[in-house]
């Protein structure tokens, strides 16, 4: 299965292949490895390079915006894209692609440390929305289109599960 894979405006190409019961080939820009891949928790991955040795954990969870997913690697959160040319992009007017009612949900537990709007305020697509601390590490969570704030359904200091809707944008 081959991706294409947007992180920090760089764009890669990444081939998956199951080579036997947890081993994986990786091609990363042509590059390729074999990985035992064991699944930790509901979103981690502990991948293990068989040639090298080198051993890492990384977390793989949905964001709040469509088409986005916010990997975590060495205690280092980014957002990636993923097959992103295929997703559909902002307009030229900057509405989202996102139709009707969006929530903005937590991807991992945490713990509520800002809330960055209000009820009825409105929002741009990928605004800033809510702040969730999670493995010490802050993460904005952003709308997933233009609209007006109709629910928040957390305040700060607030415990929240993955999948926890914190905020709704209509």
């Amino acid at each position: 299965m081959t991706f294409e894979i947007e992180i920090g405006g760089r764009s890669r190409t990444i081939t998956v292949e199951k080579a036997g019961a947890g081993v994986f080939g990786v091609t990363v820009d042509g590059r390729r490895c074999e990985l035992d891949a064991a699944r930790v928790g509901i979103y981690g991955l502990s991948l293990l390079d068989r040639e090298s040795g080198a051993s890492r954990e990384v977390q793989v969870t949905p964001s709040s915006v469509p088409g986005e997913l916010l990997i975590t690697l060495d205690g280092r959160a980014v957002a990636c894209t993923v097959n992103g040319r295929r997703s559909r992009r902002p307009g030229p007017d900057g509405s989202g692609s996102a139709h009707g009612e969006q929530a903005v949900i937590a991807p991992m537990p945490g713990r509520v440390v800002r809330i960055l709007v209000a009820a009825g305020d409105e929002v741009a697509v990928r605004q800033g929305i809510v702040v969730v601390e999670a493995m010490k590490m802050e993460n904005e969570l952003r709308s997933p289109k233009a609209g007006r704030v109709k629910e928040i359904t957390v305040v700060p200091g607030t415990s929240v599960e993955a999948g926890r809707v914190l905020v709704v944008i209509e």
